[in-house]
């Protein structure tokens, strides 16, 4: 009740006489829709009056008469239907898909307008008593009565598959006409889908390319082929996409994949033309082809890669072990970085950059530059010719940063850093010494990155021995200061001496040697300036180590300037005052050791076109009877000329510097057997062999057995206790 009095209350009330609809309503209603629906499933619309059907529709579901129009609809559409089955069953040949197609098109299409004319009874009528949707309702309908029929359900598989067939073969078909598919994914479940056509769809495929795989193989190269599968996995994606379900896409890839490849990879990968003749010609289009089909495969990655393996490890030793390669250090380590440029431009550009190549290249590379003992050594070279060049004005210091970067892979290969040590430590001392260092800051560059992979103790007498060289410099500077003389403009011999710690450089027996007089007497003023300022050092003369710069007048006059050794320096001064020596003269006036002298006088009188003394007689052996004499007839476009002396035997050299890592060896070796027994204070004899070869492992690779012997030299020194293979540290 409102308190507001002018308001009242009111209420709606019913018709007071119902609405009585006629007996027959129903019936005459339906009849009407009946032939609509009959023109619409026939494609007939001709005179139809949707409005009409669409207010007749609507009545029968408002006034309660939903399920009389659903069954009629259901009996209507399943008679449509019949009729329609057996027009189809009537087609031959290729009319059946395309028949079958048009029959579907007209009756999907039918569904969508009889499902908008029956929607009030799809939306209350269905819902409230559980019956099937419109759309649904046709849908199975049709699956009931045409795909169902005994003789479409015989035939159709068939057919699709035979058309399918016929475009793999390369014939050109009517795609419509297989997107029948497209129906039977709607209107079956899918497990019967799978079972009508799926499945005989997946088999099918399967024989047809292992038939095409097996004539393929026999009959193709290894890329024709390849290029083959791309191209069938790309109609069949291609396919797929048209009228083929979504999961069937994957399925019939994996059988393409499965047939042509999987069971073919191994062959494909050692054919001729495979994997081996693809990294011998640069074919890295094919070769990425290769890779990008086998890795759909189980184990088609591993196949490459252990094949890859195997041809660079075959390859790589042949190269490392060649005598011809050995003799040229240089090259050999250069082809070593194009090799490992390759490969590595190969696994970033080809293989995606796969952590597995990557190591299989770094694993295949370690194991074949260690085969040669000499590697040590060549890539030292390899580093100091690099140098040398660049002192030269050979490249940039740029380009000799980018050259140096690479060599540092090759290093980290290396499992005796210390024997690269010994002879890079050799060349540095003979570039510095030369003065043909490229420029301290990248000598210092290269000791960085050394110092990075191996520690501080690696490198430190390297950085010490840059240090001495700058150190000496400047004792130079004071000595001519205190001399009160120009060192560039001084009067007679002009003096550079380098002085070096002993226990830094490399060492090796002295040479000795007589100096000239006016040398004599130089090396004395210097001597007494540096003991003046360190009296508690001591200084020995390395004549070996020492070049000269002389300038010698032939007969016509012509001046030459001579870069040579302080030995040989020491030779050509003795012509000054003697026209003819013998060797034995020579010997007694330089007391230069029999073997350094003959080596001497044959890098001065036996290399042509270097030949400033003339020997007597004429041949390639030095004997201590042999005279010589100033050659008159030398001559050279270049004023100024560098004579090397003849190099020491090589297998003495190599011999030396090896006895010298073994020796150095035992100590490093004794050093990380008393760290690790420090820090666990008992151990097995199995379990420190490990831990010491751990440790050791960033420089060398020690044999176990050396390692045994290490241990048992530290217990008869009474480092360690045995008792009974547990060894213990004493304190």
């Amino acid at each position: 009740m409102s308190d507001d009095p002018r308001k009242s209350n009111f209420s709606i009330q019913p018709f007071k006489n119902p609405v009585i609809l006629d007996p027959g309503y129903a019936d005459k209603t339906w009849k009407t829709l009946e032939h609509g629906i009959r023109n619409i499933l026939n494609d007939n619309y001709d005179g139809l009056s949707f409005e009409v059907l669409h207010r007749n529709a609507y009545n029968m579901a408002l006034h309660g008469f939903g399920e009389k129009l659903h069954s009629g609809l259901a009996t209507t559409v399943t008679t449509h239907l019949q009729e329609v089955s057996a027009s189809i069953e009537a087609a031959r040949d290729d009319q059946f898909l395309e028949e079958l197609n048009r029959r579907w098109s007209e009756h999907d299409k039918a569904l969508t307008v009889i499902r908008d004319l029956l929607a009030l009874m799809d939306t209350t009528n269905v819902s409230e008593s559980h019956k099937t949707p419109v759309l649904r309702l046709g849908l199975d309908l049709w699956r009931d009565n045409v795909i169902h029929s005994k003789e479409i359900e015989a035939r159709l598989p068939h057919a699709l598959l035979r058309i399918i067939q016929r475009e793999r073969m390369g014939e050109v078909i009517i795609r419509d006409s297989v997107k029948n598919t497209k129906m039977l994914m709607r209107i079956l479940e899918p497990s019967l889908y799978e079972k009508d056509f799926e499945k005989p769809f997946l088999d099918d495929s399967a024989i047809f390319y292992a038939g095409e795989s097996r004539v393929l193989i026999e009959c193709c190269d290894c890329r024709e082929y390849l290029k083959m599968v791309e191209r069938r996995l790309g109609e069949e994606k291609e396919r797929a996409s048209h009228y083929l379900a979504d999961r069937t896409e994957p399925k019939i890839l994996g059988i393409v994949e499965e047939e042509m490849i999987a069971k073919h990879m191994r062959r494909l990968v050692h054919m001729d033309s495979g994997l081996v003749s693809m990294l011998l010609r640069h074919e890295y289009e094919d070769l990425g082809r290769l890779y990008s089909l086998l890795r759909r495969c189980t184990g088609g990655v591993s196949t490459i890669r252990d094949l890859m393996t195997s041809h660079l490890r075959e390859t790589g030793q042949q190269l490392v072990t060649d005598a011809g390669s050995s003799r040229n250090p240089v090259d050999l380590v250069r082809r070593l970085l194009d090799k490992k440029d390759k490969y590595d431009k190969i696994v970033t550009g080809v293989f995606g950059d796969d952590k597995t190549f990557q190591t299989a290249v770094s694993t295949s590379f370690e194991y074949f530059i260690n085969l040669n003992s000499r590697s040590p050594k060549f890539i030292s070279l390899y580093v100091d010719d690099t140098l040398r060049k660049a002192s030269e004005g050979a490249g940039g210091k740029d380009d000799v940063e980018i050259v140096l970067h690479k060599v540092m892979t090759l290093f980290r290969y290396l499992q005796e850093k210390d024997v690269f040590e010994k002879y890079h430590r050799q060349n540095l001392a003979n570039r510095l010494l030369s003065g043909r260092a490229v420029s301290d800051d990248a000598e210092r560059n290269l000791i960085v990155k050394l110092k990075v992979e191996c520690g501080h103790n690696y490198t430190s007498k390297l950085e010490e021995m840059l240090t001495d060289i700058k150190f000496s410099q400047d004792i130079m500077r004071g000595f001519y200061a205190s001399q009160g003389v120009d060192e560039e403009a001084g009067e007679g011999p002009t003096l550079a001496a380098q002085v070096l710690t002993s226990a830094i450089w490399p060492t090796r027996p002295s040479t000795a040697c007589k100096l000239p007089d006016e040398i004599h007497d130089v090396c004395e003023k210097f001597r007494a300036y540096y003991l003046g300022s360190h009296a508690c050092r001591k200084l020995t003369w390395q004549t070996d180590l020492g070049t000269a710069d002389v300038v010698v007048t032939v007969g016509n006059g012509q001046k030459h300037g001579l870069n040579v050794s302080t030995c040989q320096m020491c030779v050509l001064v003795l012509f000054n005052s003697a026209d003819r020596l013998s060797c034995k003269d020579i010997q007694q006036a330089t007391a230069i050791p029999l073997p350094d002298l003959k080596r001497c006088l044959w890098s001065l009188a036996c290399v042509p076109d270097m030949n400033v003394l003339c020997k007597n007689p004429m041949n390639n052996d030095i004997a201590e009877d042999d005279v010589f004499c100033v050659n008159d007839n030398f001559t050279s476009n270049l004023f100024q000329v560098k004579i090397d002396t003849a190099a020491a035997e090589e297998e003495s050299e190599q011999q030396e510097i090896r006895q010298k890592v073994e020796e150095a060896r035992k100590y490093q070796i004794d050093a990380a057997i008393i760290r690790v027994m420090k820090a666990q204070r008992v151990l097995n004899l199995n379990s420190l062999v490990t831990e010491v070869a751990k440790q050791l492992q960033p420089r060398v690779l020690p044999d176990p057995a050396v390692i045994k012997k290490r241990i048992e030299s530290l217990i008869e020194r009474e480092y360690l206790e045995d008792n009974r293979n547990q060894y213990q540290y004493i304190a």
